[in-house]
């Protein structure tokens, strides 16, 4: 008669230390996260304002045929493209293309979603049928259909553009601050402050916009200007967004990439690395800051 023993693995519970270290590792991460993207915002604005205000480390149109497709030197901090002109002096000029542009676009989406949100969740039985239909029909429209069509329709104006970026984007805002809202107002303070005669806008806009929305809205935003860059350099680098002389960082890797390919990699990749930085710096803090948000207004 044989016998079997089995061996059952105890996975013990993690002890007090443990957790402790677990909590600060993730709380680090999310600080580098935050300044990261705190560090990029910054630059980006400060690289707007000096372009405005024409500080800028060289002429952005100045050509110097004996200095073409040079690297990073003391003289071009960030190099040539292939007719001479400074790429640092370019790509700081070329955040005009998307700054104001991809402003708009974030404040179209937020201000009219936290209105179509704000109604279809504090007040459902009202509004709810007619946005919920009025939203599903926004959502219904393509964005890269209606945004060719503007392109078709009319010149290539990026603020028109990223204008249509924005009123697209206004679903998700909408439905995300609505399902919030739907929740909160049933919380018992929010019906003890109605109860008591508080006005319903102080109530949305204190109890559950800045406590409980800005999260949300926080998301939105960062995500949306990442967006925005992400669109105004890849229909500038296709030709239809910001058009030649006037920088930007898509046509800048669009002149350099026929000269990418014999072996002359930085015209290209110079202003390729502040759109890969950039982006990644809108999209990672949004994710970081929203649960930090929500925890303080728990």
């Amino acid at each position: 008669m044989s016998t079997y023993v089995a061996y059952v693995e105890v996975q013990s519970d993690p002890t007090l230390w443990e957790r402790i270290r677990s909590r600060r590792s993730r709380k680090k991460g999310k600080s580098i996260a935050a300044a990261y993207g705190v560090l990029v915002a910054a630059g980006v604005v400060l690289a707007y304002l000096l372009s405005l205000a024409g500080w800028l480390p060289a002429d952005p149109d100045a050509m110097d045929l004996g200095a073409m497709n040079q690297l990073p030197s003391a003289r071009h901090l960030l190099g040539t493209d292939f007719v001479g002109r400074d790429l640092l002096a370019r790509a700081m000029v070329g955040t005009q293309a998307f700054f104001l542009p991809g402003l708009l676009s974030v404040g179209v989406s937020l201000l009219f979603g936290t209105l179509f949100g704000v109604l279809a969740g504090f007040w459902p039985e009202r509004f709810a049928t007619p946005v919920g239909l009025f939203l599903q029909l926004m959502e219904s429209l393509p964005k890269l259909v209606l945004v060719l069509l503007v392109i078709a329709l009319f010149r290539p104006d990026i603020y028109l553009i990223l204008l249509v970026v924005g009123v697209t984007n206004i679903p998700s805002t909408a439905e995300l601050l609505r399902a919030k809202i739907a929740t909160l107002k049933r919380k018992s303070y929010i019906e003890a402050a109605l109860a008591l005669g508080v006005h319903p806008a102080r109530v949305i806009g204190k109890h559950i916009l800045w406590l409980h929305g800005r999260g949300v809205l926080l998301v939105q935003a960062t995500v949306g200007m990442g967006e925005a860059i992400l669109i105004e350099t890849s229909l500038s680098y296709l030709g239809f967004g910001v058009q030649e002389p006037t920088p930007s960082w898509g046509n800048m890797v669009a002149l350099g990439k026929d000269y990418f390919f014999r072996g002359e990699l930085w015209v290209s990749t110079a202003p390729a690395i502040p759109i890969l930085l950039t982006v990644l710096g809108f999209y990672l803090p949004g994710d970081v800051l929203r649960p930090i948000a929500e925890e303080r207004a728990s």
